[in-house]
């Protein structure tokens, strides 16, 4: 203040003053800069998680609907009235995710992190991207316990893609082979065909897919030709699931005609 009033270089001055205190500034200043920075890249990969979840769950909901879809495009080609089949079901699931594996090394059980308070019941058809992979056994208040269609003490209703023939699927305790049992020599069955859900045990609506075929093998010697098949589901690396809850009335009458599955 002195200088701007009895000098004449005082604008000189004043800016070799100003160019001098400017690290200062932003020394000052980078403390405050560095937060906020750190602050939005926060919130910013918080929203892509958030982001990435909800994907997740809409793939999903959407493969399992897409499941259906086929289904019902292959019954409407072959002339069949759709309305009153038993693949109509309601449209609507109930996304889980797997918190724990049982580590039995022949019971393929999962726990899932919905339950009753989020309306689970027993025997709900569960499903994944790809397809069948098993049913609810237990239900807690917020919890879940899946029985995997692998497990060996499993069984489902299936019916060929390609001829209609119906058949029963067991599991063997493998991950990655299901048995078909107590087809005759004479089946037309061949390897690579798709077998889907039938919709005859009242539990599994009708059309979902369930294996494929890899290996037949006929021993003429057995009753029963030998007929091994694998899972579409990954069952092994589960993640997320998709609960599906809604039956058609037929699925409901044969609930009540057929016995119950033994898990």
């Amino acid at each position: 203040m002195f200088l701007d009033r009895y000098t004449d270089s005082s604008t000189q001055l004043r800016s070799y003053l100003t160019a001098a205190a400017s690290p200062l500034f932003y020394v000052a200043s980078l403390p405050q800069a560095l937060f906020s920075g750190a602050s939005e890249q926060f919130m910013s990969q918080q929203t892509v998680l958030d982001e990435n979840a909800r994907l997740k769950e809409t793939l999903l909901q959407q493969s399992g609907q897409l499941q259906l879809l086929r289904f019902l495009q292959q019954e409407n080609e072959k002339l069949r009235a759709l309305l009153g089949s038993s693949a109509a079901i309601e449209d609507k699931s109930l996304v889980a995710e797997v918190l724990a594996v049982y580590s039995h090394p022949f019971s393929h059980q999962v726990v899932l992190n919905k339950g009753s308070n989020d309306g689970v019941t027993e025997f709900q058809p569960v499903i994944d991207d790809q397809g069948v992979v098993g049913q609810v056994v237990s239900v807690g208040p917020s919890s879940s316990r899946a029985l995997l269609i692998s497990d060996n003490t499993h069984a489902l209703a299936v019916r060929a893609e390609r001829t209609g023939v119906r058949a029963i699927v067991e599991g063997l305790g493998q991950w990655d082979l299901l048995r078909v049992m107590h087809l005759p020599h004479s089946t037309d069955i061949r390897e690579g065909d798709r077998l889907l859900t039938s919709g005859l045990d009242g539990r599994f609506p009708e059309g979902y897919p369930v294996a494929k075929v890899v290996r037949i093998s006929q021993d003429a010697s057995q009753p029963f030709m030998v007929v091994y098949a694998e899972p579409y589901a990954r069952l092994d690396r589960i993640r997320h699931v998709l609960l599906l809850s809604g039956r058609s009335e037929a699925m409901a009458e044969a609930a009540e005609i057929l016995p119950p599955e033994q898990p």
